[in-house]
């Protein structure tokens, strides 16, 4: 079949691509054969380095579990602050307004270029100067802090980037019908960019999670990858059973975060596509956004 942009493959070509499937095939199989002898080379494999994850609940219950927990708790902190203040950004980069556009861009360009190891450090060192925090609960707000400050640049751009992609329509029919310029964007542009953004967000938040490790690497902070350590001293140096759970358990939990996603995405576009929105005047003067289903429009079969 050929098309455009693709010619069907001739016999030539067909027999050069099986000679490269099996080239890399076989160059794949001698990859995972060379890190499987290591590995078993170094007893890495034996069972019983792998056995206190199967038949114990302690290294579950004294490292995972905890670990996790301060992961997980220390991302709801990060993504509950930066989300709101990311939007709030991002609309203020979008202001007709110099004095609330300018220092937007300034602040969303100068933390988005920032790593975000440098803004943990950095905060952590100004808690530890300028605040009472015990150190028990510094890494913490140091850890927060720096997620906050870079993600939210980041989650301004794109809350941005999703208002600019909708077509200029939207914001030229709601002017037409006399909606303010807080109603468009509340109840037109906001509202259809939800679901252009939402892959966006969530693969910002899977960064989320996994950025909490710098925290535990550099400021002793106690998230899911510094369980490593203690966890592969206290069962016999099996350093890489220990760090296999632990990237299984990211897997898990970032394939659950991206799998919701998904889900709410679909479910945005069906109630988009069997609900309509009627704008009428309210009460007290102004605009009121009425739900209302869609209208039928006759297609003039006399059904």
């Amino acid at each position: 079949m050929t098309s455009v942009l693709f010619d069907a493959p001739g016999p030539r070509a067909k027999r050069r691509n099986v000679l490269y499937s099996v080239v890399f095939l076989v160059a794949l199989a001698a990859v995972v054969w060379w890190v499987y002898d290591g590995l078993n080379s170094k007893h890495q494999l034996d069972w019983v380095k792998w056995e206190p994850f199967f038949t114990s609940s302690q290294p579950w219950e004294t490292y995972l579990w905890p670990g996790l927990q301060n992961t997980l708790k220390a991302a709801f902190f990060a993504l509950l602050i930066a989300l709101p203040l990311g939007a709030l950004f991002g609309i203020g980069r979008l202001s007709e307004h110099r004095s609330v556009r300018m220092p937007s861009g300034v602040v969303v360009e100068f933390f988005r270029a920032i790593p975000v190891l440098i803004l943990m450090i950095t905060a952590n060192a100004a808690y530890s100067e300028f605040t009472t925090l015990s150190s028990d609960v510094r890494p913490l707000y140091a850890v927060v802090t720096g997620l906050v400050l870079y993600n939210a640049s980041v989650l301004a751009e794109i809350v941005r980037a999703g208002i600019l992609s909708l077509p200029q329509g939207q914001t030229d029919a709601a002017k037409a019908i006399g909606m303010r310029k807080g109603q468009t964007m509340r109840y037109v542009l906001l509202p259809q960019s939800v679901t252009a953004m939402l892959p966006a967000i969530v693969s910002q938040i899977v960064v989320i999670v996994k950025d909490t490790a710098l925290g535990g690497a550099v400021l002793t902070f106690p998230e899911l990858l510094a369980s490593v350590r203690p966890m592969a001293a206290n069962y016999g140096a099996n350093t890489i059973a220990c760090f296999t759970v632990v990237a299984l358990i990211y897997i898990v939990v970032n394939f659950a975060l991206t799998s919701f996603a998904s889900w709410l995405e679909r479910r945005l576009r069906r109630a988009k596509k069997s609900t309509g929105a009627v704008v009428g005047a309210a009460p007290g003067g102004g605009l009121e956004i009425i739900d209302a289903p869609p209208l039928k429009v006759a297609d003039g079969s006399g059904s």
